[in-house]
């Protein structure tokens, strides 16, 4: 959850962010045309906001429930005449239902339709949730955060019906971005003091796939080739590649260039061909680990994260066991697993047989998370010793500690003690110790 702050004019801004990055650059985008259109300023308290902005995620466990709770609450504390907008994914897929449920709520506003935020507001009872809507072409508002790093939208909506997600039902068909923009944009963004762009798609190595104007032909390798050319972009980051997608090519670009930072997220969700295949993820076991394995023959020192959904229909322990099998066999440096929960307008929800027991799949995710704990610390005691360059994102002071703490290359969290240093300034450091698995270092 994110809230955006900043200062005064007349009207006030409250926005509450859930759920993914996409999400959060969405949120930035509100924030930017309200402010440039609509003479908006952000506030913290949300007793004293004209306009409340919910910002939804349909990818959570209950959104709908976590939805309703949210408007009741503010409806409670909100001050006269202010306005509720909910908007986002859960905004899409409900869409009018949530004016009649919640007769408080203004306005509901689609993941895909952000850039219509200063029509809606103007427009009671306005529901825009269209998922053909194209605003791939729409430049949006500048956002005045100084800051060094931020977010780039690539693409938008995806083309991939994963039989467990929801997404394609709510941000729509996958349209990439055109290539002038993003490099304006990245431009712009370089000028006012970026050095770290995270670029943000749903499936963001599948870019240039199809665009909503005539383009010359483009891929994502080609992609982060261009944007790293720009002066100023010292780091690029990327979320979420899909495996499918990892040609030798990309894995050879990310490898070679030198501003693309050596982490990946690579989404692995079962480590068993079989479970795979039911959740339509266009990859075998065997796939995913060849990729690994040429990546890590390029990089042996790449940090890797994924994603595990244990209790999907139909795993059964030796499925399960696979997965396990896979967190060991490629050590992941970070993990996000999941229990499997059905959401509403995807396959999966309708299926019956081969359902997991909650309690089976409680004890399976804990048991997968041990695991990983154990590799972490493994990985961690293994950093002893290494020199990162950090980008320093947070200098904090308590009266336990005093440190300034920044992420590698390689996306480790490393904590300088006793040492403040400027905010977007990078520094060598050696790691000299760890506690539990975050790892601490000093100035080289």
């Amino acid at each position: 959850m994110h809230n955006f702050l900043e200062s005064k004019p007349s009207k006030k801004l409250y926005i509450e962010t859930l759920g993914c990055a996409m999400n959060v650059r969405d949120s930035e985008h509100l924030i930017a045309e309200l402010r440039e259109k609509e003479n908006y300023s952000l506030t913290e308290d949300v007793k004293e906001a004209d306009l409340i902005l919910i910002n939804t995620c349909s990818v959570r466990e209950k959104p709908e429930n976590k939805l309703f709770s949210e408007i009741g609450a503010f409806e409670k504390i909100k001050k006269k005449g202010a306005k509720i907008g909910v908007c986002g994914c859960t905004a899409s897929a409900l869409g009018e239902k949530i004016l009649k449920k919640a007769k408080n709520v203004d306005f509901v506003l689609g993941a895909r339709n952000i850039s219509k935020i200063s029509q809606v507001i103007h427009q009671p009872k306005a529901v825009e949730v269209a998922l053909d809507y194209d605003d791939s072409l729409y430049m949006f508002s500048k956002n005045v955060n100084s800051n060094f790093k931020a977010l780039l939208n690539i693409s938008i909506g995806c083309d991939k019906h994963c039989a467990y997600c929801i997404v394609p039902h709510t941000r729509g068909k996958e349209i990439s971005i055109p290539l002038d923009l993003l490099l304006k944009e990245a431009s712009k963004l370089a000028s006012s003091g970026v050095k770290e762009l995270l670029l943000l798609g749903q499936n963001v190595n599948n870019y240039g796939a199809r665009f909503s104007v005539p383009h010359p032909k483009i891929d994502f390798t080609q992609l982060l080739s261009e944007l790293s050319k720009i002066e100023g972009i010292e780091r690029i980051r990327f979320t979420s590649p899909h495996p499918l997608h990892m040609d030798d090519a990309f894995l050879e670009e990310f490898a070679k260039n030198p501003k693309v930072c050596k982490s990946i997220h690579i989404p692995l969700q079962s480590g068993s061909t079989k479970i795979l295949k039911s959740m339509k993820r266009g990859y075998s076991k065997e796939w995913y680990l060849n990729r690994i394995d040429y990546l890590k023959k390029l990089l042996p020192d790449v940090g890797i994260s994924t994603d595990i959904i244990v209790g999907f229909v139909g795993e059964s322990e030796e499925d399960f066991m696979e997965s396990m099998s896979v967190l060991e066999y490629v050590r992941f440096d970070t993990l996000y697993s999941f229990i499997y929960s059905p959401r509403p307008f995807t396959p999966a929800s309708t299926w019956e047989e081969g359902k997991v027991p909650k309690e089976i799949a409680k004890q399976r995710l804990q048991r997968l998370q041990d695991l990983h704990k154990k590799i972490l610390t493994e990985n961690s005691q293994a950093e002893l010793g290494k020199v990162h360059k950090i980008l320093i994102e947070n200098n904090k002071q308590s009266e336990i500690e005093t440190f300034s703490e920044g992420r590698s290359d390689t996306n480790r969290l490393v904590k300088i003690e006793d040492k403040f240093f400027n905010l977007g300034e990078f520094v060598d450091i050696k790691v000299t110790h760890v506690r539990n698995a975050t790892l601490y270092g000093s100035p080289c």
